[in-house]
Order: structure tokens, then sequence, then C-alpha cells
């Protein structure tokens, strides 16, 4: 029984000894324009969606998705999101298919995450993907606005939806 023990720890530092060598020679092509491996992608899922269940678990969103909010948090996106994410006027975002991962192009998929995990990626950013933390830069109620704006999307009151879909032209320049 000693042996066979020791042959599988022996067999988990062989295997751990190999993944570490291939990544500190360079083996491994990390570069954006990469596609990258299933185990890569399976693995980073994997975690990324257990970490953020695990810390967004207590979050609530404590806004109503009223007009004002879903307005506030649609200008927010827009300003912020679309470049990357998307928008009724640019369904594939270019720059986001620069990244690798892709970023989620919410024009086709919607976010489909609960409020409280949308927040938390909203806030605290996806480390290694491009996603930035926005909570340096916003505060939590900005931020709330937006992810409520996510979550309804799909179903937006009529006149936001009107806003969303075919936004005022822009003010002229001085």
């Amino acid at each position: 029984m000693g042996k066979f023990i020791g042959g599988i720890v022996f067999t988990v530092l062989i295997i751990l000894i190999g993944g570490y060598s291939m990544l500190r020679f360079g083996m491994v092509n990390l570069a954006a324009d990469q596609t990258p491996t299933r185990l890569e992608r399976r693995v980073s899922g994997t975690a990324l969606d257990a970490s953020v269940e695990k810390r967004a678990a207590d979050l609530k969103n404590p806004l109503e998705a009223n007009d004002a909010n879903l307005l506030e948090g649609m200008h927010l996106y827009v300003q912020n999101c679309a470049g990357c994410h998307g928008s009724p006027k640019e369904p594939d975002a270019v720059f986001g298919g620069a990244f690798n991962p892709h970023v989620p192009q919410f024009m086709t998929n919607v976010p489909d995450m609960p409020d409280n995990e949308n927040f938390y990626i909203t806030k605290h950013g996806i480390r290694l993907s491009g996603m930035p933390a926005w909570g340096k830069l916003f505060n939590d109620d900005q931020l709330w606005k937006v992810t409520t704006f996510l979550s309804h999307m799909e179903k937006l009151p009529p006149a936001v939806d009107q806003e969303w879909r075919n936004p005022p032209p822009a003010a002229p320049k001085k």
C-alpha cells in the first residue's frame, strides 16, 4: 500500500514539475492573439466562476429598476463598456475581439449572471483578462446602476429602450 501511495505522489510531482518547466522555459505561448488551450479555458473558467460566486455571495442589489436608474446605468455603459462589450450601434465591438479570451458581446450574448456577480466583476475586474476594476473609478451606486442596466438589457422600459436603440446625437464640440 505504501508503494502505491508513493507512486501516486511521485506521479503528481512529475506532472507538477513538468508543467512548471514548460511554463518556465517558455514552451506555452501566452500571446493574446493565440487561442488558449482547452485545459487553460476550463481551469481559468472554473477558477473565475468559483471565486466570483464565493466573494459575491452576500451582495444584494439595493436599486430599483426604474427609468432613472436604468438610464444612468445605460449612459455609464455606453461611455465605458460598449467599446468592448458592444451596443446596438456596434453589436460586435471590434475592440473586444482583440482580447484573448474574447470579451463577451452583450448584444448577442446578454449577461446572465446574477446581479451580485455582475456587480463584483464590474467593481473588481478580472485579473489577466483586460477587464478593469471599475471600482477604482466609480462609486458603488454607479456600479449598481450599470449592473441593473445589464440585468434588464433585454426588457427595458419603452423610454429607456428608445434611447438605448436610438441615442440622441452627440452635442457638437466647441
